[in-house]
């Protein structure tokens, strides 16, 4: 029995999953770098970690290796254009950044000011998958807002999922 998932199979499955809109940054003698991902999850508490999948044909890869950091920015609605610019819509790093204000960190990251989270990790392993690196990250400093909604993908596009008052079920 051929048991086997075609790649196209499995992408129109997985544009099913809603994720939030990530923006990875990174910052130190390598350069500056950015790219958008919705592949972020944690992995353990202690010590508390995440991991970022990162297009293994990415020119950036270097760079977040190199590094040996990054950091996590969850998305807003109002962050939409971001998410396109990083998502390569703008090919001028700088100009990427110019698009947002932008928090210094001690670790030499720099975090978006408006952000629902960021997280900013040391990179501990880069692993190649398949077609991506799976970068892991222990994180050292969380920056995090009360107020707002994170920037959602589903379907192949952004969606606003309204807060509802009351407790599931019925």
């Amino acid at each position: 029995m051929d048991t086997s998932v075609s790649k196209t199979e499995f992408r129109n499955a997985m544009a099913r999953v809603c994720a939030p809109v990530n923006v990875i940054t990174t910052n130190g003698s390598a350069g500056r770098g950015g790219f958008t991902a919705t592949a972020m999850c944690s992995v353990t508490d202690e010590p508390p970690t995440l991991l970022v999948c990162m297009n293994s044909r990415s020119a950036q890869t270097g760079i977040f290796v190199e590094n040996r950091r990054f950091c996590v920015n969850v998305l807003t609605p109002e962050h939409k254009d971001l998410a396109s610019y990083f998502a390569g819509q703008q090919s001028d790093m700088d100009a990427r950044y110019a698009a947002a204000d932008w928090v210094n960190l001690s670790s030499g990251n720099q975090a978006l000011a408006d952000s629902m989270v960021s997280f900013d990790c040391n990179l501990i392993e880069a692993r190649l998958v398949g077609t991506h690196n799976i970068l892991i990250g222990e994180v050292v400093e969380i920056r995090s807002r009360r107020d707002g909604h994170a920037l959602l993908y589903f379907d192949r596009n952004y969606v606003h999922v309204p807060t509802q008052s009351g407790s599931f079920g019925g």
